[in-house]
């Protein structure tokens, strides 16, 4: 199972950003997928999550209308636009995977948000 997140970087506020995760060695297209992100000193927590068809989403409150989560089956890829960032929105983004117990995660990509 692989997983790898690109797409992070320094941005200033009020920036775009569009974060990508390519899958292979699974079947993508029956998993969950969702986008994570860890703040240094608190715990990781969820942004985003994307049902297996793409046809139920779920956001955090605090990326309500600002994120958009979507995911392309074909090429096995998640997606996240993240427009109109904030500082506190900067962290390590990380994409997961999950169907039942098994949850498989990427190394993770820096979003830093600065002016």
């Amino acid at each position: 199972v692989q997983l790898v997140e690109s797409g992070g970087g320094l941005v200033q506020p009020g920036g775009s950003l569009r974060l990508s995760c390519a899958a292979s060695r699974f079947t993508f297209s029956r998993y969950v997928m969702s986008w994570y992100r860890q703040a240094p000193g608190l715990e990781r927590e969820l942004v985003a999550l994307i049902a297996s068809t793409g046809g139920s989403t779920n956001y955090a409150d605090s990326v309500k209308g600002r994120f958009t989560i979507s995911r392309d089956n074909a090429k096995n890829t998640v997606y996240l636009q993240m427009n109109r960032l904030k500082s506190e929105d900067t962290a390590v983004y990380y994409c997961n995977a999950k169907l039942g117990p098994q949850s498989y995660w990427g190394q993770g990509t820096q979003v830093t948000v600065s002016s």
